[in-house]
């Protein structure tokens, strides 16, 4: 089988790299090891930047999403029973939508289907060949036999723990990580959300945060251990934390039934680069934020926006200059949003090797965003989006 760009990975990320790549007249292949199902119910973020929200619309997937996602135009960060309200319309003119995950995927793959495009799930023991030359080509094992795909383009979409990274050979690879001495305990409950907007929480116990799913489902986090045992933490004994991490005069959480409970690390990595001949990495095989800042997701869609420009360009006119600086283009958004990121882990979360000096900082600086327009207004910016190219 023969196409232009060869898509590994079935996430986000390959999955609208191939819906824009059609708009522009650029076909392509996509392979997933999962099945279609489990794609399509693997529950992640749902927070989207505002120019996120517009690529979507202006690809004609964001029709769901503008019926089912919810505007939000601020986020609360609570410290020692007192709020502060970072008010993105104001400061910023914008706003973020909440619309989870799981429901992008769906909506694009029933985009890229009905436009007759492939997506060949369950496509096993893949390896990437010729990334060098200008006929790279994609082995994999699919419906019983080994198969290939010959293509101009490799897209690397298969996230941090898929093949296309290792494929970079070591000795040009830099890796730049931090593993975060916690972890959060997140839930789904069905219980509608204790608040109309995200509330970010600093308490002496650990950070919390009261997201939410839709107006009748909440999605809730705590900081625990990184490899804390949920067998030890019983329904009720995680609603009691997170009333505790919360507490405010007059808030009233809302417990539910919990429908999925599960621990996630936190990290921060980013690894260059993130070309390699006709390689292209995208999305999460490239870069990890610790989701505090939202940013995941998000960056992944810039990393698509990017490389839909260059692939356009050079599929039309045969212009590279968009491929070739496609790396560095990318990793100026990706640094600024790890900056982020790591800024707003630091500031609400317990370090227990903090002294007692230090969480005084952690206590001046959110004094320092409760009482400045300028500091509420950087982190007003940096939440709803920068553009998707820098």
């Amino acid at each position: 089988m023969r196409t232009q760009v060869g898509i590994v990975g079935a996430g986000p990320a390959g999955l609208l790299l191939s819906h824009l790549l059609h708009l522009n007249g650029i076909e392509s292949v996509i392979l997933e090891a999962r099945s279609r199902a489990y794609v399509e119910g693997r529950i992640r973020a749902g927070v989207l930047e505002q120019p996120v929200e517009q690529l979507l619309i202006d690809a004609g997937v964001g029709d769901r999403m503008r019926a089912e996602g919810m505007e939000h135009a601020g986020v609360i960060l609570r410290t020692e029973g007192r709020d502060h309200r970072i008010d993105f319309e104001a400061l910023t003119g914008k706003h973020v939508m909440v619309y989870p995950q799981h429901k992008i995927v769906q909506d694009l793959i029933a985009a890229r289907l009905a436009a007759g495009g492939q997506i060949l799930f369950e496509a096993t023991g893949v390896s990437l060949n010729d990334l060098r030359t200008d006929a790279p080509f994609i082995l994999y094992d699919h419906a019983g036999r080994q198969q290939r795909l010959d293509c101009a383009i490799v897209a690397g979409c298969d996230g941090f723990h898929g093949i296309s990274r290792d494929a970079i050979p070591a000795s040009i690879s830099r890796v730049y990580d931090r593993e975060y001495p916690f972890g959060w305990l997140g839930i789904l409950a069905d219980t509608a959300p204790s608040s109309d907007e995200l509330v970010y929480a600093r308490h002496d116990r650990g950070f919390a945060l009261l997201s939410m799913r839709s107006p009748s489902v909440s999605r809730l986090y705590l900081q625990c251990e990184p490899d804390e045992d949920l067998a030890l933490w019983s329904d009720d004994r995680i609603w009691d934390e997170l009333s505790l991490r919360f507490a405010r005069d007059g808030f009233v959480l809302r417990p539910g039934a919990i429908t999925q409970k599960g621990v996630t690390a936190m990290r921060s990595f980013v690894s260059e680069p993130m070309q390699y001949g006709r390689l292209f990495l995208l999305g999460d095989a490239a870069h990890i934020v610790p989701p505090t800042g939202a940013k995941g997701l998000n960056l992944a869609a810039a990393d698509v926006a990017v490389l839909t420009r260059a692939l356009t360009a050079w599929f039309g006119s045969g212009a590279s200059d968009g491929l070739e600086t496609y790396g560095q283009t990318c990793l100026r958004r990706v640094w600024k949003a790890q900056r982020f990121s790591w800024w707003m882990t630091s500031l609400l979360h317990r370090f227990d090797t903090h002294s007692p000096f230090e969480r005084q900082m952690q206590r001046a600086e959110l004094d320092y965003v409760f009482g400045s327009v300028a500091a509420s207004t950087t982190l007003a910016e940096n939440y709803v989006g920068l553009p998707l190219i820098l």
